[in-house]
């Protein structure tokens, strides 16, 4: 199982993540012809999208939190399994309505589950890898299957929506869900029982848990840290097909710029991966992937054309996401106590991915209602997520230069965390 681990663990999860993803970015790409068959195009048309593209995160953020505490003693290839079903057949059920009432409590739906099934994968890694393993196995499960989803999604489901239609899009991500992911986790997920890395259960009722169990009052330094990359992701995930549109781009080339600053990503993870693996400065590498990309958002008016400004956010997306997204999982997992985890994670990212992301998607639709423009929002996010860099700076110096790795008496420089 050891080395089978990589891919019935590991592969098995990707593969989650990434038509998780599609799940989540469908309808991004479905939004204009959607909006006008369910009658919300025309002046209705900022106020309502940005409903219907945040409620998921809105259900996500809620779902992060307690889903991580509430789900801590079941078994979590159980979750995921449900979660998965669930949010599946919720997103078959959006390609079918035709009321915006039904839309917004399918996406509601989609938030819950995936929300739940986020922290499980923190148990997964903590409990089946090792500490000099973590870094990899987060890459592999959670970087990959969400860029590469984004990265090759937006290039599969545009040519979908543009051939077929939106109700073809829910059907056809809908349907994988059910019918190749479920089945998949069925088969080659095992049970936390058998991990070889799992905390040992206490007798009787489990500890309640504590800030310091979640590393104390640096842990709300690196919640507001993710706040902020959140907004950034989620404020340019939710709106970039249709951002790029108003910079020129349609039809397949629409699919490709939308694409490219995640491909870019992808690209750019194996030199970062290197250089955190070789130097260990995984607090500062990350950091400085958020404020290299605040920067470079904050010179979007500085540029005039449009594949000139895509070239700004695809280095921007593509260097921040390669640098941070990696290293922060780590950074919490090995933090932490381990029965923590999972709690942990759902409360980083409920409130980061879930709510940033919901406050960004309404800021970059609202920004763009009253100025014309999807790239005011970008740069305010900009300016954001530089505060979150420094905000995580500031975590490294108050967690301290050394720290004992857990089960190994090995030190090692707490920055590298």
């Amino acid at each position: 199982m050891q080395r089978s681990k990589w891919w019935s663990i590991g592969g098995s999860l990707f593969a989650g993540l990434f038509v998780a993803y599609l799940d989540r970015t469908n309808l991004s790409v479905a939004m204009p012809q959607l909006s006008r068959d369910l009658g919300f195009a025309g002046e209705h048309f900022a106020v309502t999208a940005s409903w219907t593209l945040t409620i998921f995160l809105i259900g996500y953020a809620l779902a992060n939190i307690l889903g991580g505490i509430v789900t801590r003693r079941m078994d979590p290839k159980t979750v995921v399994i449900w979660c998965f079903a669930i949010w599946s057949a919720a997103t078959l059920v959006v390609g079918v309505t035709g009321s915006v009432a039904v839309l917004l409590i399918c996406r509601l739906i989609l938030g819950v589950a995936e929300g739940i099934y986020w922290p499980q994968q923190s148990r997964f890694v903590r409990g089946w890898f090792a500490e000099d393993e973590l870094t990899k196995a987060n890459a592999i499960i959670q970087f990959y299957g969400q860029y590469f989803a984004l990265a090759i999604g937006f290039m599969l489901l545009t040519p979908i929506y543009d051939f077929f239609g939106w109700h073809t899009l829910f059907f056809v991500t809908g349907g994988i869900g059910l019918i190749l992911i479920v089945p998949l986790f069925i088969a080659l997920l095992r049970p936390e029982s058998e991990a070889p890395y799992r905390q040992p259960e206490s007798p009787g009722a489990q500890p309640r848990l504590t800030l310091q169990d979640l590393g104390g009052p640096a842990f709300i330094l690196l919640v507001f840290s993710y706040i902020t990359q959140g907004m950034l992701f989620w404020g340019i995930t939710l709106w970039i097909p249709l951002a790029v549109r108003t910079l020129g781009f349609s039809g397949l080339s629409q699919g490709l710029a939308s694409a490219v600053p995640y491909a870019a990503a992808i690209l750019l993870a194996i030199p970062m991966a290197k250089i955190s693996d070789r130097t260990g400065k995984r607090v500062l590498i990350a950091s400085l992937g958020m404020m290299v990309a605040g920067v470079l958002l904050l010179l979007l008016p500085v540029v005039e054309s449009g594949i000139g400004k895509l070239a700004l956010i695809t280095v921007a997306l593509g260097y921040y996401a390669a640098s941070f997204t990696p290293n922060i999982w780590s950074i919490l997992q090995s933090s932490i106590e381990p029965r923590a985890v999972g709690p942990a994670a759902g409360i980083m990212n409920g409130l980061g991915a879930g709510g940033g992301g919901t406050i960004a998607g309404f800021l970059v639709g609202m920004m763009n209602s009253y100025t014309g423009s999807y790239m005011s929002g970008f740069m305010v996010l900009g300016a954001l997520v530089i505060l979150g860099s420094f905000s995580l700076l500031v975590y490294g110096r108050m967690v301290g230069r050394e720290r004992v790795v857990r089960g190994t008496g090995h030190a090692l420089p707490r920055a590298s965390a």
